[in-house]
């Protein structure tokens, strides 16, 4: 019986920013193409920006900047905006029943955009299809960020340079 051949998913591209401020704005362009009930996970060790990533993101779905904050200790912190957000931050869970009480039922998936720092302790609260945004320290201020998301194009989507998708005539 012949191999069958499988389609190798291509590398999530890949930014460097050189300034909190740079990192910020990456984050706005993530949320030009972010829709209600996107579940948006962010993977870093501590201090590589996944923050201030989500704070670009949470300004480009309409909440003010300079009201998200890490929710480390509160675990989550909703903003109201265009779009709802859900900023987790999971880094303190220990046990599956604190995740059980945090309300995830109703916020991955749900009206708003979830933003989940330290993805991996979602266990089986992890939605099967996911933007994954990896954050790495570069040294100084500088980050690399890669971004895989495996939705299909939305219609009317923008692209990375701003211009609007073209739809062919045929």
């Amino acid at each position: 019986m012949p191999a069958r051949l499988t389609r190798a998913r291509p590398p999530a591209p890949r930014l460097i920013t050189r300034s909190p401020e740079e990192t910020q704005r990456a984050g706005r362009r993530l949320a030009a193409r972010l829709r209600p009930g996107d579940v948006v996970l962010l993977r870093g060790d501590l201090g590589t920006g996944k923050t201030v990533f989500a704070r670009g993101v949470a300004a480009g779905l309409g909440v003010p900047a300079r009201q998200v904050r890490s929710p480390s200790f509160t675990f989550v912190n909703p903003y109201h905006g265009r779009v709802d957000v859900h900023h987790v931050d999971l880094y303190r869970v220990d046990t599956d029943a604190d995740l059980d009480e945090l309300g995830l039922q109703d916020i991955l998936g749900g009206e708003g955009v979830a933003l989940v720092e330290w993805p991996e302790r979602l266990g089986a609260w992890r939605p099967p299809a996911c933007i994954e945004v990896t954050l790495v320290d570069r040294g100084g201020s500088r980050r690399e960020i890669r971004i895989a998301d495996p939705r299909p194009p939305h219609p009317g989507a923008r692209r990375a340079g701003g211009a609007p998708r073209r739809h062919s005539r045929r």
